[in-house]
């Protein structure tokens, strides 16, 4: 075997000899795996046959420098499981993992086994290395995505299919704040889940320079577990607003609960769109948004921020929390359709920062910083995981059958591995305009604004 062979066998040298007790669909799948050549994935088929894919050791047996990173397994318990991949993919390998025909020990190892390999992956969307029938299938799927695209009809069923699936589910995973967004472990990777999250708000806070009595508009406010921490610590005036009818009841609910709070907070049943500067001439000062761009849609994301440079305060400050894509991915992506788009956020779509950067451009709005929190995402994903296995009676009490279950182990590990092996990540962007002069250092005011003496000045020599 050459140096550059990859192993796929039963206990076996050689490709050529795995593959000859193979056929049919098994035999396709095989091929494609033996194309992926870092880390290693043992596959077990339904007879009890192993086969080992990647390459443990690169030239003269030194390991590959990403080789050695992603160890994974799968148990094929189906032989429907390979019909599934070859003629649907990614979604096919998703969607067959849901109907229990094949099993792991950890899919976050899987996928994340895949995504090393993602420029030699005909299997995932978005390479364009894919089969014809592949391709073909997945055009099918695209012209699924397609009828849900978010108009404000789509968006209040695309959100609900998702959100108003039963408050008790996700009580039983989150944190007391009951917040669907990723935590901030950037300042302590020991926190624990609500302290990370508080962390998350706090950090918010801190960069839009939020202060008591300050205006501010929260579009998206989940079950409300912001407003509850910015305007119990900053006595702020708060409005958030929501097209999940679930979630809405959920934060007035637990407002109720607080009534030294009273008259300081309002929500609103509404969607974004149809905010008006005139329900508040004079804008808000403060303006924030924490994962709710991913539900926007590429043909929505000029609309989307040219509203909130339309509500937001002249020497407002905008701060956007939101999950992205790699720029030289984001066209191949908003093209194809996935897992995460088909079975669990209808319509939704990860932006690129250039596209991003490209609806900036048409207003007035420019970036004043931005941080990165892709690890922290990958944890507290893993941590959302854990709680959810932890709670597994109880979410069959709530009348979740199997098949539910296997969807969100599945969608928790899928996304837990994208962010951990770098694909997609989280960011915090502020947004403000030229000429806010809350954002300008105040030795640079003092100088601007000391009297000057003309009488001092001299003959100007050029």
């Amino acid at each position: 075997m050459g140096e550059e062979s990859m192993t796929a066998s039963m206990e076996k040298k050689g490709s050529k000899q795995s593959n000859s007790s193979l056929s049919g669909f098994a035999a396709v799948v095989s091929g494609l795996l033996e194309r992926l050549p870092y880390g290693k994935l043992t596959l077990y088929q339904p007879d009890g046959e192993k086969l080992v894919y990647g390459r443990e050791h690169s030239v003269h047996g030194k390991e590959h420098p990403r080789g050695r990173y992603v160890e994974a397994q799968i148990k094929v318990l189906d032989n429907n499981f390979f019909s599934r991949v070859v003629m649907f993919g990614h979604i096919g390998f998703a969607e067959s993992f849901m109907d229990g025909e094949w099993q792991t020990d950890d899919v976050a190892s899987v996928v994340a086994w895949f995504l090393l390999n993602l420029s030699d992956n005909p299997l995932l969307e978005g390479t364009g290395n894919k089969s014809i029938l592949v391709n073909a299938l997945g055009a099918l799927n695209q012209l699924l995505h397609l009828f849900k695209f978010n108009n404000k009809d789509n968006s209040r069923k695309n959100i609900s299919y998702h959100y108003d699936l039963s408050n008790d589910l996700f009580e039983l995973f989150l944190d007391e704040t009951m917040t669907y967004s990723s935590a901030r472990f950037s300042d302590d990777w020991l926190l624990s889940l609500k302290d990370a999250q508080i962390s998350k708000y706090e950090a918010l806070c801190r960069k839009l320079k939020l202060k008591e009595g300050d205006s501010l508009l929260e579009i998206g406010c989940g079950w409300g577990g912001f407003a509850q921490y910015a305007v119990s610590k900053y006595r702020i005036k708060y409005t958030g607003i929501t097209i999940s009818k679930e979630q809405l009841a959920y934060a007035e609910k637990a407002f109720e609960k607080l009534p030294e709070l009273s008259g300081l907070f309002e929500f609103k049943l509404i969607d974004y769109r149809d905010m008006k500067r005139a329900m508040k001439p004079e804008g808000y000062d403060k303006i924030v948004s924490i994962e709710m761009i991913e539900a926007v849609g590429d043909e929505y994301y000029d609309a989307y921020f040219a509203k909130i440079d339309e509500l937001l305060a002249e020497d407002g400050l905008a701060a956007i929390q939101m999950i992205t894509c790699p720029d030289n991915r984001y066209d191949l992506i908003r093209k194809n359709t996935d897992f995460i788009q088909k079975h669990i956020f209808p319509g939704s779509l990860l932006p690129c920062l250039h596209r991003i950067s490209k609806a900036t451009s048409l207003t007035r709005l420019s970036l004043f910083e931005v941080e990165d929190l892709g690890n922290s995402y990958a944890k507290t994903l893993f941590t959302w995981q854990e709680r959810f296995e932890a709670q597994l009676k109880k979410v069959g009490e709530l009348g979740f059958d199997q098949v539910f279950v296997r969807k969100w182990r599945y969608y928790l590990s899928y996304c837990a591995a994208a962010f951990a092996m770098r694909n997609i990540s989280v960011v915090q962007a502020v947004y403000s305009r030229p000429n806010n002069l809350n954002l300008c250092h105040s030795s640079f005011l003092e100088r601007f604004a000391a009297p000057k003496n003309f009488e001092s000045i001299g003959e100007v020599i050029i």
